[in-house]
C-alpha cells in the first residue's frame, strides 16, 4: 500500500512511524510533515485544510489509504471528498466529525442516549446566558461551540470572571464563529481521564488506556496546555473502570450512532471524569488525542494498517488488536512561554546523542539553513517503553539532559 498521512503534528509523527514499517505499506506520505516526520514518510507541502490538493494528490500517486490526523479537515468534509472520488480514507465522514465540531450537538447526543454527563445548557444570547449564569455555581464551565483550536474551553472561578468570558466569546468573538453558540456546563469535580476507540458501524474497540498531563508545571499547576506528557497504561484504569465505561460510554454511545443512521467509522476519544457520583462523559473527540497516541501506538503491536482498512470495510470484530505489556511514556518538550506567547527558530541541540531505544516524535519543527529549529509550542516528544512506566521515565529524563534550545520547558514529574 502507498498511504497517505494528513497533518504535521506528533500524532501524526507517531502515525506515520507506526505505519513506516508495516507489512503491507510500500510507501508513506505526509502532508505537511515536519522535519521530524521527514525520517519517516516523504513530506508533502499541502496544507491539511486544502482539501481539493489533496484529492489530487492521492489521484494522481494512487494513495491506497489515507489517514487523517487533525479534527479541522474532518469537520470540514475530507472524508466525505475523498469518497466521492472513491478513494479509501481513514476517518469520521462530515456529519459524525460535529461530534467535536460542536459540543451542543455533542451534549444534546449524550442526553438522549442516557450516557452521564454534567448538566448544561446552550445559548446564543448573551444576555440570556448572563442572567442565568448563576444557577450553574461556580466554578463554572463555559465552552465556545465550535473548534478552537483546544482553546475553547474557560474555567471562571467566580460571576465577574464568568461574565467577562461570555463576552469575550459571543460579542469580542475572540474564538470567531466558534463563539456564536456557548454551552455553559456544571464544573464537575473528580479524576479525568480520556480513552480512545476504533469505531466501526458494528463494533467499539478500546486502545490500551494512557494519562495526560494537561497543565504547564508539575503537580498539575499553572494553565491547560495541548497536553505536557503522557504514559500507557493510565495507573487509574482497572477492571471495573473499563467495565463501567463500556456498558454506560462506549456501548451506548455505537448504539446511539446506530439509532441516529450515523456511518460512523474511525476513532472516537471519549474525555472523562470521574466523580463521586460515577463517571461523566466531558466531551467526544473524532480524531486520535495528542500526545496520547505516542505513547499508545508506541505499545501497538497489531499493524495499524490492517486495523484502519478493517474500520472502513466494516469488518473490525474481525481484526484481534495486541499491545506489548511493556510500559510507555512521551514527555513533552516546550518553547518557553508556552502556552502563551512564545518565539519560533530556536535551534534544537543533542538529538544525534540519544540512546537508541529513545524515540523522538516532532510537533513543531523545521529545518532553516540546514539547522533543526522550534516551530510551535509543543516542540518534540521524548519516548520510550520499559517493564514499568518509572523504568520508562527514567530512561526519557536521563536522555532530556542531552537535548537543548533556548527556553526549553518540560515536566519533570511525567510518570513518576
Amino acid at each position: 500500500m502507498k498511504i497517505l498521512v494528513v497533518g504535521g503534528g506528533g500524532r501524526e509523527h507517531a502515525i506515520c512511524w507506526k505505519l513506516k514499517n508495516e507489512k503491507d505499506v510500500e510507501k508513506v506520505y505526509c502532508a505537511p510533515g515536519n522535519a521530524g516526520i521527514a525520517d519517516s514518510a516523504e513530506c508533502v507541502d499541502i496544507k491539511d485544510s486544502d482539501i481539493e490538493n489533496l484529492v489530487k494528490f492521492a489521484k494522481d500517486n494512487a494513495i491506497d489509504l489515507t489517514v487523517v490526523g487533525p479534527e479541522v479537515p474532518l469537520v470540514m468534509g475530507i472524508v466525505d471528498a475523498f469518497e466521492k472520488e472513491g478513494l479509501r480514507i481513514f476517518g469520521p465522514n462530515k456529519q459524525c466529525a460535529t461530534f467535536e465540531g460542536s459540543k451542543a450537538f455533542s451534549k444534546d447526543f449524550m442526553i438522549r442516549n442516557n450516557i452521564p454527563t454534567a448538566k448544561y445548557k446552550e445559548y446564543t444570547d448573551l444576555d440570556e446566558a448572563i442572567a442565568e449564569i448563576d444557577s450553574f455555581g461556580y466554578p463554572v464551565v463555559i465552552k465556545a461551540d465550535g473548534l478552537a483550536a483546544g482553546k475553547g474551553v474557560v474555567i471562571p472561578e467566580n460571576r465577574e470572571d464568568a461574565i467577562k468570558t461570555l463576552k469575550e466569546m459571543m460579542a469580542d468573538k475572540k474564538f470567531g464563529e466558534a463563539g456564536d453558540k456557548v454551552v455553559i456546563e456544571e464544573f464537575l469535580t473528580g479524576i479525568e481521564t480520556s480513552i480512545l476507540a476504533f469505531v466501526d458501524n458494528n463494533t467499539i474497540v478500546p486502545m490500551e488506556s494512557a494519562k495526560d498531563h494537561k497543565k504547564v508545571n508539575n503537580g498539575e499547576k499553572g494553565l491547560n496546555t495541548g497536553g505536557m506528557g503522557t504514559f500507557s497504561p493510565s495507573e487509574l484504569w482497572t477492571e471495573e473502570l473499563a467495565n463501567d465505561i463500556k456498558v454506560n460510554v462506549l456501548d451506548k454511545t455505537l448504539k446511539g450512532f446506530q439509532n441516529d443512521g450515523l456511518d460512523y467509522r474511525g476513532i472516537l476519544f471519549v474525555g472523562i471524569m470521574i466523580t463521586k457520583e460515577g463517571i461523566k462523559v466531558l466531551e467526544y473527540n473524532v480524531r486520535f488525542g495528542d500526545p496520547e497516541t505516542q505513547s499508545v501506538l508506541f505499545r501497538l503491536e497489531t499493524d495499524l494498517s490492517e486495523i484502519m482498512n478493517a474500520v472502513i470495510d466494516n469488518r473490525l470484530s474481525e481484526v484481534e488488536i495486541k499491545y506489548t505489556d511493556e510500559q510507555a511514556i512521551c514527555v513533552m518538550l516546550t518553547s518557553g512561554g508556552y502556552p502563551e506567547a512564545y518565539e519560533k527558530g530556536k535551534e534544537i541541540t543533542g538529538l544525534d546523542k540519544l540512546d537508541d531505544e529513545i524515540v523522538v516524535f516532532h510537533s513543531g519543527t523545521k529545518m532553516s539553513d540546514g539547522k533543526l529549529v522550534t516551530n510551535g509550542g509543543r516542540v518534540i516528544g521524548i519516548t520510550a517503553k520499559a517493564g514499568t512506566v518509572a523504568e520508562a521515565a527514567d530512561k526519557v529524563y536521563e536522555n532530556i539532559k542531552r537535548i537543548n534550545f533556548e527556553g526549553m520547558h518540560y515536566r519533570t514529574d511525567i510518570g513518576l
